[in-house]
């Protein structure tokens, strides 16, 4: 029995491991998502500012209509170009995250099946019954731990693709706005 506990310690240290890896990957992910808010809310500012002093400088109407589809323009490509790094940041965060929680599954599933394994071999005699009952309930719990997770995964892939469609309508919207 010593053995299976030695395994239920060393998995629940995997497990603390594997947290820690996969909140600093959700850390980088944050971080770079506030980096390209940084810069993307500092280009705005020196833009806007950029903008208003044409504005003022326009001395016709006909100057100021072009002042204005040059600002629009290029918006709505920086505006394409954002959202695709936002969606690109989100997707890579999501992988990374999803691969280290199936590794971590992977693992603790394995230790458990082996702490399992030993103490089937050192059950005493007559306990047969509750051996199998306690196996049929572990490999139930697996299989909705797997259920879980293709549920997971599945769910994450129909929100990036909501989020790709709403990416993309964004991009269109602001392309049509510039042309106005």
């Amino acid at each position: 029995m010593n053995n299976a506990a030695e395994q239920i310690f060393a998995a629940n240290k995997a497990n603390l491991d594997a947290l820690e890896v996969a909140t600093t990957k959700a850390f980088a992910g944050v971080e770079k998502l506030v980096e390209l808010n940084l810069a993307a809310s500092k280009a705005a500012l020196g833009e806007s500012f950029g903008f208003a002093q044409a504005v003022m400088a326009a001395k016709s109407p006909q100057e100021l209509l072009t002042v204005q589809t040059g600002f629009f323009q290029p918006m709505a490509e920086k505006s394409a170009a954002y959202f695709q790094h936002v969606q690109s940041i989100a997707t890579e965060g999501n992988a990374e995250f999803v691969k280290q929680m199936e590794a971590t599954l992977a693992g603790a599933q394995k230790a458990m099946g082996a702490s399992v394994d030993q103490m089937v071999k050192n059950a005493p005699a007559g306990s047969e019954a509750a051996v199998a009952a306690f196996q049929s309930a572990l490999s139930n719990g697996q299989k909705a731990v797997e259920q879980t997770q293709a549920a997971i995964k599945k769910a994450t892939e129909q929100a990036q693709a909501n989020f790709a469609a709403a990416s993309k309508q964004a991009t269109e919207l602001a392309k049509k706005a510039a042309k106005v």
